[in-house]
């Protein structure tokens, strides 16, 4: 696919044009004429580092995330940083979601994926399996991340709802709560973005 940066020459809007898009020469603010002013074929970026396995085997367990914008993104985030499964649990939506798909980008592809309606009961299956199960989490006694020493082996995370987090119910079938240290008027990341934090720690 090709693509473009176009210039407006009447509002000076800079903005991405690209092959699936209409009306390549009209701005889409103000319709006026455009031009171009780089144009490159999309799929010639090429990776930050040569692909590599992860420091250690991880899995990503959604506990109720209820945005499809959120689970498609998670799949993002885990397919880069080669997560090795996805437990979308109670009302996460899966794959089949329209919304998941389109922002997954084809990840839901490459990142097996399976859905639970209770989160606990994968909780308990990986412990029994001998994986080590985080909880990412703003609760009493949860510990820093730039103040834990990251485990070894298999570790499972857990995310979860954006409003309510991961449910205090499944704390007991946790190995540790952590949190990330936040510095402005927040309380919490977007549980993509706290994820990929946690994910890139646990993965690099």
């Amino acid at each position: 696919m090709w693509a473009e940066v176009r210039l407006c020459a009447t509002c000076g809007l800079r903005y991405p044009w690209y092959e699936s898009q209409p009306d390549r020469e009209r701005c889409p603010a103000c319709r006026a004429p455009t031009r171009p002013l780089a144009t490159w074929e999309t799929g010639t970026r090429v990776p930050c580092s040569p692909r590599s396995a992860p420091r250690r085997r991880v899995a990503l367990v959604v506990d109720n995330v209820r945005s499809a914008w959120n689970v498609g993104a998670l799949f993002r985030t885990a397919d880069g940083l080669g997560v090795e499964r996805l437990y979308l649990c109670g009302i996460t939506p899966t794959p089949v979601h329209p919304k998941v798909h389109k922002t997954a980008l084809g990840a839901e592809e490459s990142v097996v994926w399976e859905h639970a309606p209770n989160t606990a009961d994968i909780l308990i299956r990986l412990r029994t399996r001998g994986w080590q199960v985080w909880a990412l989490e703003q609760a009493p006694g949860a510990r820093p991340l730039n103040a834990v020493e990251l485990p070894e082996g298999r570790v499972a995370l857990v995310v979860g709802n954006e409003v309510c987090g991961v449910g205090p119910d499944l704390f007991p079938l946790c190995d540790a709560l952590i949190c990330l240290p936040m510095r402005g008027m927040k309380r919490s990341f977007n549980v993509e973005v706290a994820a990929a934090i946690l994910l890139w720690a646990l993965t690099s």
